[in-house]
């Protein structure tokens, strides 16, 4: 029950848990910093760490640690306060910035800080003058924490390291979370690891005994402190069994080390939340706090394992609600059983409604025997056992190799793509290996004796459950296994119709024909058998000759695309070579043509000008025949060099015109 020291006549000096609190505050103090130190340095080791199972180990470790510090800090909060309100100091000695012990009640002001003793003041040696130094230190650590508590309040600064640790343990968890982890031959790190996890397991064992046997009376929050230590432990146990049985066959040890971390986690989770909460709270300074790091993860840690008396026990302590007392789950409890009753008799009717699928057909037995032929969609009968239904396909079409690996497995599925490579029953070549050929027998003649080869032969069927009733019943009640049965009659029409074929008709037949006469063989034999299934396709994927086959038949194929390329480039030679003479003919006619028709334009264009120019003649006379002769004068003296000299030079000869032209000499 919480005290108010306000209240008259409160005297918290004579309950047992505020006589304690100072030896309790200084141990939870001591314990949480010891614990919340080995968690940051694990913490830092799972960093420093590449991902592996070390890693996850130490993460998960760092975060217990952290989460059982952090609930130790939350009680040191409560412990501190009684031993304030005692008047007494609750940090332990190795903290020389203590409070003084003046502080009787958290209301109460600060006192001067202490006075050293004249001895200390006036002395002269080392060890005065260093506890002088460290009287004075403290003395300023002492008033800047008062100060600082004033400013924040205790109940941030208590939510503020609960969150914090609980936020650092949940990034630890998280750290190593990695569930692609392999299993790892750890060797004798981790056996002297797991000895290590659980002697720090034994210790935290001690621990808890002393939480979990303490009086209520003398400190309420022990059993709290308990189970918040039992998961520690559990997380430690966890851990050397991890280190104990990890090997590189095993898998479990390393999904359980990442496994190990949702506890943890749970509680750091719970706590951040509770921490969150406390800060919207208002809580009186006089008044006795409460644990702030509880736990419902951590009540579980019990035994006996009561989950639901633990939530009654919640729900009447926190909300006044006792469901012991309500008359609704009285009620349900007496009629619990009849209700479950009915629900099983519900059920086994149920039992009697089949819902058969789309692609699927239904073949409804009543006490055993076939009656109908169900289609899809859902439909009533009898409860189980007195009908049942077997389900048939309808109309889902399958493929069949005549052969599979070995052992009679189904070869893989194709996941090939169209943009990535081909897959490898694609591949051709005789030299490659094929899962789904069979080995036929095939006659042959050689040095005129008769002989035979074997012959590797690629065959699948296209096939599917007939989509009659009377198919569907054939199918399911003739045969256990239709494939095998396919497979096996396929085999035997093979063998038969193949040793009567030899091998240059094989290879010159035409393969649709082929796969159409070995199909409608195995089809009338299944007919004949009953067995209701019905041959869509057969496809002949490939045939392989054998060796020595092979290379003549490579010879051949080798032959035969040689002749055929050396027609084709005569042919192109051929066409190359008409092509130029057509080209050359069609030119010479061209420039023939042009050549006439030029010589036929000059003719007529001479003839025009004749005839022009007589009749000039006959209209003109001389003056035209003058006119034609300083005109041709004139074109023929245009292009030469003219030099005119005057008549009257050189006296009484007549005037010269000379059309010689001088051309300058060359030089050598």
């Amino acid at each position: 029950m919480q005290i108010d020291l306000d209240r008259e006549g409160v005297n918290p000096g004579s309950l047992p848990r505020f006589q304690r609190a100072p030896l309790q505050s200084q141990r939870l103090l001591t314990l949480s910093s010891c614990l919340a130190l080995l968690g940051i340095a694990a913490l830092v080791l799972a960093r420093k760490l590449s991902p592996s199972l070390w890693q996850t180990l130490s993460a998960n470790l760092s975060a217990a640690f952290l989460v059982l510090a952090a609930a130790l800090e939350s009680a040191y909060a409560v412990a501190g306060w009684r031993s304030r309100a005692m008047g007494a100091e609750g940090r332990p000695r190795w903290m020389f910035w203590r409070r003084a012990h003046h502080i009787s009640a958290p209301s109460a002001q600060a006192a001067p800080p202490d006075v050293l003793p004249a001895s200390v003041a006036t002395g002269s040696t080392a060890s005065q003058r260093f506890a002088r130094i460290r009287t004075s230190v403290g003395s300023g650590l002492r008033r800047f924490d008062e100060r600082f508590l004033q400013r924040i309040g205790t109940e941030f600064i208590e939510a503020f390291w609960l969150g914090g640790l609980a936020l650092l343990a949940w990034i630890a968890v998280r750290m190593g979370w990695n569930l692609s982890l392999v299993g790892a031959d750890l060797g004798r790190a981790g056996v002297i690891a797991g000895g290590l996890a659980l002697l720090l397991a034994f210790v935290l064992l001690v621990l808890e005994r002393h939480f979990a046997t303490t009086a209520p009376a003398e400190w309420p929050e022990g059993m709290r402190m308990a189970q918040l230590t039992r998961v520690v432990i559990a997380v430690l146990l966890l851990i050397s069994v991890v280190l104990f049985y990890s090997s590189a066959s095993r898998v479990w040890p390393a999904r359980l080390a990442v496994f190990i971390g949702v506890l943890p986690a749970a509680v750091a989770l719970e706590m951040m939340v509770r921490a969150i909460a406390s800060t919207f709270s208002k809580r009186s300074v006089s008044l006795e706090p409460h644990l702030l790091a509880n736990s419902m993860v951590a009540g579980l840690f019990h035994w006996p394992l009561r989950p639901l008396h633990t939530l009654q026990d919640e729900l009447k302590s926190r909300f006044g609600i006792n469901l012991r007392q309500n008359w609704a789950f009285s009620f349900i409890r007496r009629r619990s059983l009849p209700v479950l009753a009915g629900i099983v008799f519900v059920a086994w009717l149920l039992s009697g409604v089949t819902e058969i699928r789309i692609d699927g057909r239904g073949i409804y037995e009543r006490f055993g025997k076939p009656v109908a032929v169900l289609g899809p969609g859902l439909h009533v009968g009898l409860p189980w056992p007195f009908s049942s239904t077997l389900h048939v396909e309808n109309g889902v079409v399958h493929e069949l190799a005549t052969a599979t690996a070995e052992g009679d497995v189904a070869p893989p599925a194709d996941t090939s793509t169209a943009d990535g490579p081909a897959p490898d029953r694609a591949n051709r070549l005789w030299d490659a290996s094929h899962v789904a050929e069979k080995a036929q027998v095939i006659a042959s003649v050689a040095n005129d004796k008769q002989s035979f080869q074997v012959v590797n032969m690629d065959v699948r069927f296209v096939y599917r459950i007939g989509l009659t009733n009377e198919a569907a019943l054939a199918a399911t009640y003739n045969s256990a296994d239709v494939p095998a049965l396919i497979r096996s009659t396929a085999n035997r029409i093979l063998v038969r119709d193949f040793a009567s074929r030899t091998l240059d008709r094989l290879l010159g037949e035409a393969r649709t024909e082929l796969a159409h006469d070995i199909g409608t063989a195995v089809q009338d034999e299944l007919n004949r058998l009953n067995s209701g299934v019905e041959i869509l396709a057969t496809v002949l994927e490939a045939i392989h000759p054998p060796a020595g086959a092979a290379n003549a038949y490579h010879s051949v194929q080798a032959a035969q695309i040689t002749a055929i390329a050396s027609v084709a480039r005569e042919r192109g030679n051929a066409a190359q070579r008409i092509n130029d003479a057509q080209l050359s003919a069609s030119l010479s006619l061209d420039k023939v043509t042009a050549a006439a028709s030029e010589a036929k334009s000059n003719a007529s264009v001479i003839s025009v000008r004749f005839a022009a120019e007589q009749k000039a003649y006959q209209s003109a006379g001389k003056a035209f025949l003058l006119e034609q002769y300083y005109s041709q004068l004139g074109k023929g003296l245009s292009n030469g060099s003219l030099i005119i000299l005057d008549h009257r030079i050189g006296g009484a000869l007549s005037p010269t015109i000379d059309l010689r032209s001088f051309a300058a000499p060359t030089e050598n």
